[in-house]
């Protein structure tokens, strides 16, 4: 008797769409898109879970892992929908969380408001203690004082989460210890984090932000991911759940709803993932969905991370210079650079007379004036279904009827005429627009570096990433774009190729000439204990884990450290030295050979790699509706060609263009303008560009 196959599932929910991957032990592949349900998350998880399913003829009972991203950590930041925390800090530091750092991210800006604390200052309690760098006690911690900022906190009502950040504690965690079981025994339902447990680094504001973000989440992430799992049990899914990291590892879900800050990038990671995963070489990954635009640069199939990273900054340029907007958050994220361009993105005529795009979005409710869910105000979707770039009559397979008429009209009434166009050229003007806003998002990770995008292969998906994606590359003057398979849920499979990681590191100031190496050796092989201690409490213990080693070096008195990695013992001072020289020639182009480097911090990582099995080409079951929830509707063949009027600039107007499915293009070259019409995504070729169908299943456009 043949056994039954078993399935996994990738499901990444955001701001407009839930996508989900339902993928066989055979490769084989089921799709499945659905509106989120903000109101109630898991609610649209389980639709789209259910009706991919369906699809496959399968059980729940023949799910055996669940990976899934969210932009619920993201957006209660934005919308300041966190636990109410309090803060306890030692005597003195009350106010370094509004003292931050001395910049901002608009130079000229003379009236420049930082965004409030998410700790307001009445819950912001000192305590009379205090550690030396060394991690030496100068002010013994007393419990009394502890217990009267408790009676305030108790007074105050409603707190839900308290953060621990005491000066130096990185270097000595006791009295945050402490501390943390007073909380615990007085506040037995609280949410409680310690600096010394979540960022055990140098850098005051930074390590005590880190701590405040990790506990504003506490609470309403453990509701989520309670809420998560009971949807999933609801229907007989009895599998582990794992989450996806900002760094692009994933992690068990009772350890994300301890360390909630992880998560802050989820789900833009699983594309970067996704991408360095499908195709080797240099890439540069752009994901355009409905509310971003976000790039991230690969290099040899590596993926570029930071560890200076704000979240709620709103647009992310991903470049040191331009922070102080947001709320720092000193974990690894996946290094990307996100603007506030995607098809959802409002279009408006601002005061100086110039169209604007974004970055404020349609979102999932109302959405697009072109979905007819409400919706009035003309998005860049909209734009593009006047072009004839989407489909006029429904997207997804059918199940999302478009009204290309209420599009036309709101292009035209409150774009073209009062700026005296066509419709045609206004929505034109809209797309390059747009386009030309995305294209910072590549810069950033790019021209900005020292890299040239020409260098690089574009590997564009999301909903949006093929209509846009030339246009970019135009732009840039880069010839290679590839859209993979699946382009418009590319991010749920980057959730399934995956690795499980953790990472510690401890602070370790030293000057490289005085470091004790016997010393190094003890703190590295004791993180490596405890994370390997930490993967084994998760079940994966053993064989399989793979131990990776760094330092986090710096000139000394530099402001920011560049990360080397670190070879098993026995360490070579110079070598390390040399390491960071050439890391700081490649990063900024220059080294200063002769000064003095130092070390800040030591890491140690636990990677598993969970699977690597490669997509297969095209495999997936029709197409669903697309609804709130689960249900059925009418589908389409994504074989076959047909024409539509397509508008590429007044140099040519509307032109027939060639409308087919991924299937039918072949090995062979084919010139545009043509237009490739899949269930989740659209692949526009314009004049001047030609595609084919590689032997993955991945779309090759070079400009020809």
């Amino acid at each position: 008797m043949l056994a039954s196959p078993t399935y996994r599932v990738g499901v990444d929910t955001g701001g407009t769409f839930t996508d989900l991957v339902l993928e066989r032990d055979d490769g084989r592949t089921f799709v499945r898109k659905v509106l989120t349900t903000p109101d109630d998350y898991g609610r649209g998880v389980v639709a789209a879970l259910q009706g991919a399913l369906a699809q496959a003829g399968a059980t729940a009972a023949q799910v055996e892992r669940v990976v899934h991203a969210t932009t619920v950590a993201t957006n209660i930041v934005l919308e300041h929908k966190g636990a109410k925390t309090a803060l306890l800090t030692t005597r003195g530091f009350r106010d370094v969380l509004e003292m931050r750092r001395l910049r901002i991210p608009e130079m000229y800006t003379l009236d420049y408001q930082a965004p409030p604390p998410l700790v307001p200052r009445r819950l912001r309690l000192e305590i009379a203690e205090r550690l030396g760098a060394r991690g030496e006690v100068r002010i013994p911690l007393d419990p009394a004082n502890v217990e009267a900022a408790f009676d305030r906190i108790a007074a105050e009502g409603g707190v839900e989460a308290i953060a621990i950040a005491f000066l130096h504690s990185y270097a000595n965690p006791a009295h945050e210890a402490a501390a943390a079981a007073l909380a615990r025994a007085r506040f037995p339902d609280a949410f409680v984090t310690l600096s010394s447990e979540i960022l055990p680094e140098i850098r005051e504001y930074e390590r005590t932000s880190t701590t405040v973000i990790n506990a504003y989440l506490g609470p309403a992430l453990r509701r989520y991911f309670a809420s998560l799992a009971w949807h999933l049990a609801g229907i007989g899914v009895d599998a582990p759940l794992h989450v996806m990291k900002s760094d692009g590892a994933v992690m068990t879900v009772a350890a994300a709803a301890d360390r909630p800050a992880y998560l802050v990038e989820s789900g833009p990671a699983a594309g970067v993932i996704g991408a360095a995963r499908a195709r080797p070489g240099d890439l540069i990954s752009l994901d355009i969905g409905g509310t971003t635009a976000k790039a991230a640069i690969i290099e040899g199939g590596s993926v570029a991370k930071t560890g200076d990273y704000e979240v709620g900054a709103g647009i992310n340029l991903s470049s040191k210079l331009v922070m102080g907007g947001g709320y720092a958050l000193k974990l690894p994220v996946v290094d990307l650079s996100e603007i506030g361009a995607g098809g959802g993105s409002l279009v408006a005529i601002d005061a100086s007379g110039l169209i604007r795009v974004g970055p404020e979005s349609a979102g999932a409710a109302p959405g697009p004036v072109a979905y007819d869910q409400g919706g009035s105000v003309p998005t860049l979707t909209d734009a593009l279904v006047v072009l004839g770039y989407l489909n006029p009559d429904y997207l997804v397979g059918g199940g999302l009827k478009v009204n290309a008429a209420k599009a036309r009209a709101a292009i035209a009434e409150r774009i073209a005429e009062p700026l005296g166009q066509s419709a045609l050229a206004a929505a034109h003007g809209i797309f390059e627009l747009a386009a030309g806003t995305m294209v910072r998002a590549v810069k950033a990770v790019s021209t900005y570096r020292g890299r040239d995008p020409r260098d690089f292969t574009l590997f564009a998906f999301g909903g949006n990433g093929g209509v846009v994606a030339t246009a970019i590359a135009d732009l840039l003057e880069m010839t290679r774009v590839v859209i993979p398979a699946h382009p418009g849920v590319f991010s749920a499979h980057g959730l399934l190729r995956a690795d499980l990681e953790h990472e510690l590191s401890r602070a370790y100031l030293r000057r490289l000439a005085t470091i004790d190496l016997d010393e190094m050796a003890a703190i590295v092989a004791a993180l490596e204990a405890d994370v390997r201690a930490l993967m084994a409490a998760e079940g994966y213990a053993g064989e399989g884990v793979a131990i990776a080693r760094a330092a986090d070096l710096r000139y000394a008195e530099q402001a920011h450290e560049l990360r080397v990695p670190l070879p098993a013992a026995p360490f070579s001072i110079s070598a390390l030295a040399d390491a960071f020289n050439a890391e700081h020639q490649r990063t900024y182009g220059h080294a200063a050979d002769a000064a003095a480097v130092e070390s800040v911090a030591l890491r140690v990582t636990a990677t598993l790699a969970l699977s690597r099995r490669p997509l297969r080409p095209g495999a997936r079951a029709p197409g669903p509706s697309l609804s709130r929830v689960a249900g059925e509707g009418p589908k389409r063949s994504e074989a076959g060609e047909g024409l539509r009027a397509a508008y590429f600039g007044d140099a040519s107007g509307p032109r027939p263009t060639p409308v087919l499915g991924r299937a039918d293009l072949t090995d062979a070259w084919r010139v545009g303008p043509l237009i490739v019409e899949e269930y989740d995504a659209t692949c526009v070729v314009p004049p001047g560009w030609r595609a084919r169908r590689d032997s993955s299943g991945n779309i090759e456009l070079t400009s020809s």
